[in-house]
């Protein structure tokens, strides 16, 4: 995904112009320097069963680090040569998947990180999402000229179940509500799509009427909630909005930073992060309920950081990023609350 970056001078610009925000004290508590053989890097993940990170590092493989130790403590194995993007995690059958560029998985065993044999799917593999209602993954493949086949695996078998046809050229973030219904943020077009899993069917797509470039999602099943990170484009501006996930109706729009990538919504805090490549920073929300929320935080980031990984029982947050023009110097940010 192509990111953008601002002057210094545009980006202080930018931060003063920006609203006043009632700080919330999330603020960057550590960062770790690591080597790194190449510039690609995507997704990240966090395990609360092993308390440690998986970095979607692409040709330097699906990588595992402890935020204890601030340590690499292992690579999945095979990943460095199939590209590993991302990692799905499935704990209750210590289970996890790598996906990897060149149209492959890798499955490995989470208490071990030991590599089984991998399985092609014979195209290009973005990233997948585990629906933990109907026990299956959902997998993002490249388009095709007519949208984007999303293959279907059970689990734990890995068995191809079918797959589902999506009228979009940019399938991204997607999470299930825990009733079997999987929602699709799409970035061309920008819409939400929701799919039945067990059915394998689209059964609702919405447009985004004031958000372009739909990336991050994140899901609040309780209220019947969708969060939606929308980058900028033809005079629209960069916002989280909020979509009604019965109707498809946005009923809140607030300001973040350009680039989104990363949602995450914490029922327990009721907090909404959403981290943007460009200006950088990293945006807080709070959910006063359902239909009222106001921004509480906006954090800058350097480097600058795309997606994130949460730690819900200590509230805190994850991510990885880059400086620009240095692939070498690649670093795993943690952020913490408090002043």
């Amino acid at each position: 995904m192509k990111r953008l970056f601002l002057t210094a001078s545009c980006a202080a610009a930018l931060m003063l112009s920006a609203p006043a925000y009632a700080l919330d004290g999330w603020h960057l508590d550590n960062a770790t320097k690591l080597g790194a053989k190449t510039a690609g890097f995507d997704y990240i993940a966090y395990d609360e069963t092993t308390k440690r990170l998986f970095l979607g590092h692409r040709k330097d493989g699906l990588q595992v680090f402890d935020p204890v130790s601030k340590k690499i403590v292992g690579v999945i194995a095979g990943t460095p040569e199939h590209g590993g993007n991302s990692a799905v995690l499935m704990p209750e059958f210590d289970l996890g998947i790598v996906n990897n560029q060149d149209g492959t998985i890798t499955p490995f065993k989470l208490s071990t990180l030991e590599a089984k044999d991998i399985i092609k799917l014979d195209r290009p593999v973005d990233t997948s999402h585990y629906d933990a209602a109907t026990k299956r993954i959902v997998v993002n493949t490249e388009a095709g000229k007519d949208g984007t086949d999303l293959i279907v695996l059970d689990v734990p078998s890995l068995k191809t179940a079918g797959t589902i046809k999506v009228a979009t050229k940019k399938a991204e973030h997607a999470q299930g509500d825990g009733k079997g219904n999987l929602y699709l943020a799409s970035r061309d077009p920008a819409k939400v799509y929701r799919i039945d899993t067990k059915a394998m069917k689209v059964t609702a797509e919405w447009e985004t009427p004031g958000c372009l470039g739909t990336t991050g999602l994140a899901v609040d099943a309780a209220n019947k909630r969708l969060f939606l990170g929308c980058r900028s484009g033809e005079g629209v501006k960069p916002v989280l909005a909020v979509m009604n996930a019965d109707t498809g109706v946005i009923i809140y729009k607030g300001e973040i930073g350009n680039g989104n990538d990363g949602v995450v919504y914490d029922a327990k805090s009721k907090r909404i992060f959403a981290s943007n490549s460009s200006v950088p920073n990293l945006n807080v929300f709070e959910q006063v309920n359902a239909d009222t929320y106001k921004p509480l935080d906006a954090v800058e980031t350097h480097p600058p950081i795309k997606v994130l990984a949460y730690d819900s029982k200590n509230q805190k947050i994850y991510s990885m990023g880059m400086e620009v023009g240095e692939p070498s110097t690649f670093t795993v940010l943690g952020y913490a609350k408090g002043k």
